[in-house]
């Protein structure tokens, strides 16, 4: 779709700030407001529609696709969408260690346990941890309490979420980001430690620096998102 507006301008309400292209509303896929929850996160989207250059692109507005989830997939339902990433403690990443070579155990230890140990510390939980990949059922107390520190959440807050759990594989590390126990940069090196370290045992080819970029890029989205609440 070719650009169709020349001015982007915001409309702040009691309900939101909303986005307005030519002085029109702008409205999700699913026909309902564009409403952001906060001044910041609304400039910044306003700015990706200001960036838009002859022809639209959907991957260059990664905030505006993260809003649209939030008011259209996630707001109708947040329970439902909570418990589904809430489902990810039952086999987090950071529980399932390597047995050896010992340099990447010690790796793993470095970077998995300071985010163990901070939801330790945040949600008064224990963690069954494993060498494998077989799964090993964690305490009911703690899937328990970590369902509810996402169920809590608001439905912008869980789509900005949504991206960190599925692409790291670990809810306890997505928490951490968003409540500020860990910054974007150390989340990412450890959700992508073991990848990481295959690539530099066996090398790396094209195609899989492209995945990993893009992954990068939405992983990256999504925290600035969150921090843009």
């Amino acid at each position: 779709m070719k650009r169709f507006w020349e001015e982007v301008t915001l409309a702040p309400g009691s309900n939101g700030h909303g986005l307005r292209l030519d002085g029109r509303a702008v409205n999700t896929p699913g026909r309902t407001p564009l409403l952001l929850p906060s001044a910041a996160l609304a400039e910044a989207v306003a700015q990706e529609w200001r960036d838009v250059g002859e022809m639209i692109d959907p991957r260059a507005m990664p905030l505006t696709a993260l809003a649209n989830a939030a008011i259209d997939r996630v707001a109708p339902d947040p329970a439902g969408f909570a418990r589904g990433l809430a489902a990810y403690g039952e086999s987090d990443l950071l529980c399932y260690r390597a047995d050896a070579p010992a340099e990447l155990v010690a790796r793993q230890a470095m970077h998995w346990d300071p985010l163990l140990d901070w939801a330790r510390a945040r949600y008064d939980v224990h963690f069954e941890q494993v060498a494998g990949v077989m799964h090993r059922a964690q305490p009911e107390a703690t899937i328990a309490r970590l369902g509810d520190a996402v169920a809590t959440r608001t439905a912008f807050e869980l789509a900005g979420l949504s991206p960190l759990v599925t692409i790291g594989g670990s809810l306890v590390g997505a928490l951490a980001l968003l409540e500020g126990g860990v910054d974007r940069e150390t989340l990412w090196r450890a959700v992508q430690l073991d990848e990481d370290w295959q690539a530099e045992k066996w090398g790396d080819d094209e195609l899989a620096t492209a995945a990993r970029e893009s992954r990068r890029a939405e992983f990256d989205a999504a925290a600035r998102f969150l921090a843009l609440l």
